[in-house]
């Protein structure tokens, strides 16, 4: 059987995880400013903003208008606390991908609408679209290193 593989060095794994761990609270504070962007105006504005993506029938509006907030929410509170950071890491990529792929379309669809991102008047365009692939790339980061440091602590 060979040795494992090296491991970094103790300086590395240092900054590895002080990187981590910063990822991990912008990103938490990133959904909770999302949400209480959200959840600071009736729901029935950010109805108007996920209708406007064209993509849901009026009760899935309603039901992601109400819940989505809340689980921005949880997940920024959750990553804040480092409570599960894999799969709340996870769950958080999955999200950021879901409104990221809508982004997209919308934006090739041509549509003059609001992202909705972080509250109302802010238009979809390129710069939102640089801002969310860049948060994007951070949770998939930040979901990889969780589970690659967790696989790390069990070698």
């Amino acid at each position: 059987m060979g040795d494992p593989a090296p491991s970094a060095p103790p300086a590395a794994s240092g900054v590895a995880r002080a990187l981590v761990l910063l990822g991990r609270l912008a990103l938490g504070a990133m959904f909770l400013y999302a949400a209480y962007t959200k959840l600071r105006h009736p729901w029935v504005l950010f109805a108007m903003a996920v209708n406007s993506y064209q993509v849901l029938p009026e009760w899935g509006v309603t039901l992601v208008a109400r819940a989505l907030p809340w689980i921005e929410l949880t997940l920024g509170l959750l990553l804040l606390a480092g409570v599960g950071v894999r799969y709340v890491a996870a769950a958080a990529t999955a999200v950021l991908l879901g409104f990221f792929t809508l982004m997209l379309r919308a934006h090739f669809k041509g549509l003059g609408i609001d992202c909705g991102c972080f509250g109302f008047g802010e238009k979809l365009g390129a710069r939102t679209l640089v801002r969310d692939g860049l948060l994007v790339a951070l949770s998939l980061v930040l979901t990889v290193s969780a589970f690659w440091s967790r696989r790390q602590e069990t070698v």
